[in-house]
């Protein structure tokens, strides 16, 4: 059996933050947040467009912003989801770097029924 051990540095090529969207609430309420996307001085790339792998519980647009000297990004993402449930979506931004030409957010929704929450407080 052959082994093989790499070993060096890892550089960071974008700051993602936050790296994954969670939206939990109530079933009616709005849930919007924003992720920012900042690329490293040294591995400055475009986003040339984006995606959603299913794109049916949420809404999303991308603003361009300058973060100090260094040009960013903003990824504005809004639950849709009306009614009780689970999800999970991924937004793929298509960049053109040739280092890393696509960047991945994770999306997860967990929506309450309004009624069930409700009755919930009322209980004592």
């Amino acid at each position: 059996m052959l082994s093989l051990f790499i070993s060096g540095d890892v550089e960071k090529f974008v700051t993602v933050t936050p790296k994954r969207v969670s939206f939990k609430g109530i079933a009616g309420q709005e849930l919007t947040t924003n992720v920012s996307i900042i690329p490293e001085k040294k591995y400055r790339f475009k986003i040339l467009d984006l995606k959603a792998k299913y794109g049916m519980n949420i809404s999303y647009s991308l603003d361009k912003r300058k973060y100090s000297d260094i040009g960013g990004y903003v990824l504005t993402i809004t639950n849709l989801k009306t009614d009780k449930g689970v999800y999970h979506d991924v937004i793929y931004l298509n960049t053109d770097s040739k280092i890393q030409s696509k960047i991945k957010i994770n999306i997860y929704g967990n929506i309450m029924d309004k009624d069930n929450n409700t009755a919930k407080k009322g209980k004592s």
